[in-house]
């Protein structure tokens, strides 16, 4: 998890999270809804649920929101299909992208405009997962927390997390899927606030990009990102 900068300015990331909460909340309640159609409407026996909803909470969702988009869904009769894009951005940046459609066809042809109008192109499934392991990413910014540095560590270590690392403004914390929900819930208990709080795409290696390449990688993450399908980029750039 090492050499990126990802969480370089907390505040310009804050700033652009506010300025597009309406379109994350809207995101997020049909992760709820696609979690409840899945499991059911109960986060105690379904672990996606619970996982939706800590992504949730990390978002600054409020908590009647989120029990009224669970209660909807439970009676909706919209279905959303989840599928993954791989592509490459400017310079070879492998990116990877999360949607949730009720229409694959438009969804792809939204994808694929996004890759070519950044300089990027849309690939095949395969083409860049193989640079990056799926993992359990909890960040907490430093600033929220009285805990120390190594209690908190240890904390999350006893846990079952697989890696600590305290960056400029947060501590990060990595862990396999399989253990994230518990590492979540132990960090949960003792009162921590996540700004992020999630199972992603981690990239094993990252490219460096000169400022063109890093405008128009700028680019196409806020032209996918501002796609009302899209959940989730990842990328391999170190920003």
């Amino acid at each position: 998890m090492s050499g990126h900068s990802k969480w370089h300015n907390i505040q310009a990331k804050k700033g652009k999270a506010d300025a597009a909460r309406g379109k994350t909340f809207t995101k997020l309640g049909r992760e709820l809804l696609i979690a409840v159609k899945e499991g059911g409407p109960d986060p105690a026996g379904n672990s996606k649920l619970k996982g939706v909803i800590a992504k949730c909470k990390a978002a600054n969702m409020p908590n009647d929101t989120i029990n009224n988009a669970i209660k909807k869904a439970s009676t909706s009769n919209e279905n959303y299909e989840e599928i993954t894009y791989e592509g490459y951005g400017p310079c070879g940046v492998a990116v990877i992208v999360e949607a949730a459609t009720d229409n694959k066809n438009r969804t792809a042809a939204d994808v694929r405009h996004a890759f070519d109008k950044s300089g990027g192109n849309l690939g095949t499934s395969g083409c860049v997962s193989y640079m990056f392991n799926k993992k359990g990413v909890i960040v907490i910014e430093k600033e929220t927390t009285s805990m120390g540095e190594e209690e908190l560590m240890m904390l999350a270590i006893e846990s079952g997390a697989e890696d600590f690392e305290a960056l400029e403004e947060v501590y990060e914390i990595t862990t396999d899927p399989s253990d994230f929900s518990n590492v979540r819930e132990k960090l949960e208990e003792v009162g921590l606030s996540f700004l992020e709080a999630e199972v992603q795409m981690v990239p094993t290696t990252t490219v460096a990009l000169d400022e063109n390449g890093a405008e128009k990688m700028e680019r196409l993450i806020e032209r996918l990102e501002d796609l009302d399908d899209v959940s989730n980029v990842y990328h391999n750039w170190e920003e």
